[in-house]
């Protein structure tokens, strides 16, 4: 028995091993409606856009499905706001692309040394701005070079180049949108809806983070929730825009989210505040769990309002964040019934660093320049599709925060590509002899692909293998690729990868450590110009720049040893809260309300921080605000005083921890 019983684990092990990794694949056997609606519609777009391609004898029909793999989103907005810019983007390539061939006539140095620059120069400048606008731009780089290195044998051919790779594009948008239309009807009602209901869960989720901050100290465990709160609103946000493209024109819903959004990232400075200037609260019984926003602001009321007998520096920061729960209230409910004649306009932009888009352009252009060279070195009968490709992977990649990181799955998802198009290209499309056949041969692997981008860790793999599984099959009317063929142009798609990874670890490679202190530099340099009188910088803005920044850093959070995430985290959570604060004194002094005493003082304190000279006197200008304030026992100056001491004690304190995280980082 002893034997049997000690045998009994051996025999179950190789049956728990099968069964793990049968559910690693439940994606594909038993996906969600979601995920198989979106994989259904997006693959029957491809197939539908490639046979009009072909029923229309288009030269290079399989551009037409890459376009739909491009475009197609999870949201109708994006999709959207992506087809747009991909329009556009194509149209301005398409005459760069002319431009260019016929300023230089048979002369290739000259032409490629232009090119490249001029995709540098979009890859450059699309590192600016965000969104789908990035990819436009980026686009417009890449487009051009495809049209060019296309007709560069026949450079007469150019403009019919330009029309037909123009026409692919559109083709295939117009595809993805009519199959968007049938697959998700009343697509305005569910757009607010779900933004609503996303509005609510976020606001839900401020207010939990916020009471567990008034009752704990600060630690660890705050931070983390702190930076995944951040996380959520910096991508809601970014998102917002396509929700109000699904919405229709002429509404300013999304003015009033961002708003909302903005306000939240308020609320939890002021909580922080509160945290500095009180000891830990207590939660009233039953809300351990789950603190809604009316249970939040009459919770505070009751409890962090302080009592007659002292304690009252934290009186305007409650009122202040009470204030703002009651604003972002509001902007939740102008978001579910627009007011009449709303003319509401918010908006944020993200900062990009200059540094970072010239090394992008540096980056691109050299690419292109290394890529000709081995076009030239080598005569390589496919050299003009390796460059295209080039171009495609260099724009797909430009406006990523490390390039590096996202080209590494790009390539492990087109093997899978090569892979699955050498079965179809080789044995399965030369026996094919009607459109019919063709949907079905290509629906089930363009399906699994569709599932595969759903899945945030198999995203990357499934990017490439969808855009380029159509290009390395090439169907065509009159014809196929024979083994040759497929395996020249199999080469110059995962030769350019391998290729535009290598550019990536020798042109000016990423370093993390670089990128953030470049980001720490650009905030204290905010942080600064936050106390000139002619700032116009408010809270909420100074907020969402400094979040999405440190979003961006906690993207590479997994790279980073524990105490210098730690250390980076505090150092930003304490600079944001000193900027609203910094805000507030240069809003009292612009008003003229403080007394002229108060007022000179606090001028001469915001020249000082304009001047990086105020840390060492943030003490002695406190002590000194101390001692007006029991020169004023009542009254408005006394409450202007407060507000004052409140300030000056919280920007005291949090720059006394930023102080302590650098010493204990190093």
């Amino acid at each position: 028995m002893g034997g049997q019983g000690a045998a009994f684990p051996l025999l179950g092990q190789p049956a728990t091993g099968l069964r793990h990794l049968v559910r690693r694949f439940s994606w594909v056997y038993s996906p969600s409606l979601p995920d198989l609606a979106f994989a259904l519609r997006t693959s029957l777009a491809a197939i539908i856009s490639l046979l009009i391609a072909m029923w229309m004898e288009l030269d290079s029909p399989q551009w037409a499905p890459l376009t739909v793999w491009v475009v197609a989103q999870s949201s109708r907005g994006e999709s959207l706001s992506k087809a747009r810019w991909r329009i556009v983007g194509t149209l301005v390539g398409g005459v760069a692309a002319i431009t260019l061939m016929a300023a230089f006539p048979q002369a290739p140095g000259l032409f490629f040394c232009v090119l490249a620059l001029w995709i540098g120069l979009c890859c450059a400048l699309a590192t600016l701005l965000d969104q789908y606008r990035a990819y436009g731009l980026v686009l417009t780089g890449f487009t051009s070079a495809i049209i060019a290195t296309g007709a560069i044998t026949q450079p007469d051919d150019v403009f019919a180049v330009s029309v037909a790779r123009s026409s692919y594009i559109i083709l295939g948008v117009l595809c993805e949108a009519v199959l968007a239309v049938v697959f998700m009807p009343r697509i305005v009602e569910h757009a607010r809806t779900a933004l609503l209901a996303r509005l609510d869960e976020t606001f839900q989720a401020t207010c939990n983070t916020i009471a567990h901050q008034l009752c704990t100290a600060a630690g660890a465990e705050q931070q983390a929730l702190t930076s995944a709160l951040l996380r959520r609103i910096v991508a809601f946000s970014g998102q917002i825009e396509f929700s109000a493209l699904e919405l229709g024109p002429r509404n300013h819903v999304g003015d009033h989210a961002r708003r909302a959004l903005a306000g939240m990232l308020v609320m939890l400075a002021h909580a922080r505040a509160l945290q500095i200037l009180r000891p830990p609260m207590q939660l009233p019984p039953g809300r351990e769990e789950q603190v809604a926003g009316h249970a939040l602001a009459a919770w505070l009321e009751r409890d962090a309002m302080p009592d007659p007998a002292g304690g009252k520096e934290w009186q305007p920061i409650t009122t202040a964040l009470l204030g703002e729960m009651r604003l972002v209230m509001r902007e939740m409910t102008a978001c579910a019934t627009a007011p009449h004649g709303d003319r509401f306009r918010f908006s944020l932009t993200s900062r990009r660093h200059v540094r970072e888009a010239l090394n992008n352009g540096i980056r691109s252009a050299a690419a292109i320049m290394g890529a000709w060279w081995l076009w030239e070195v080598t005569a390589w009968h496919h050299g003009s599709a390796f460059i295209s490709f080039v171009a495609l992977i260099y724009g797909l990649m430009a406006t990523r925060e490390n390039p590096l990181v996202a080209t590494t799955p790009f390539l492990k998802g087109g093997l899978w590509c090569a892979a699955t198009a050498a079965v179809l290209a080789l044995w399965v499309i030369p026996a094919i002899t009607a459109p019919e056949i063709l949907l079905l041969a290509l629906i089930i692997p363009m399906t699994v692909g569709g599932l595969a981008a759903r899945r945030p860790e198999l995203a990357g793999y499934a990017f490439s293998f969808n855009m380029f599984l159509p290009v390395l099959i090439g169907p065509m009317n009159m014809g196929r690729f024979d083994e040759v063929g497929f395996l020249n142009n199999t080469l110059a798609f995962l030769g350019s990868i391998v290729f535009v990874l290598l550019t990536y670890r020798v042109v000016i490679p990423f370093r993390l450590d670089v990128h953030i202190r470049r980001t720490m530099a650009w905030i204290g340099q905010r942080l600064r110009n936050l106390a000139r009188p002619q700032a116009l910088t408010d809270a909420p803005a100074w907020l969402s720049g400094c979040a999405a920044s440190l979003v961006r850093i906690l993207f590479h959070a997994a790279a980073l040893p524990a105490p210098v995430l730690s250390a980076c985290l505090t150092q930003q959570i304490s600079d944001m809260t000193v900027g609203i604060y910094i805000i507030r004194l240069r809003d009292l002094l612009r008003s003229g309300s403080l007394p002229p005493r108060t007022r000179r003082v606090v001028a001469l304190f915001l020249a000082r921080w304009h001047k990086g000279q105020a840390t060492p006197a943030v003490a002695h200008v406190l002590a000194w605000a101390r001692y007006e304030q029991t020169r004023h026992p009542s009254g408005a100056d006394h409450a202007l005083l407060s507000e004052v001491v409140a300030c000056l004690r919280i920007i005291a304190v949090s720059q006394h921890e930023k102080t302590d995280t650098v010493i204990a980082g190093r």
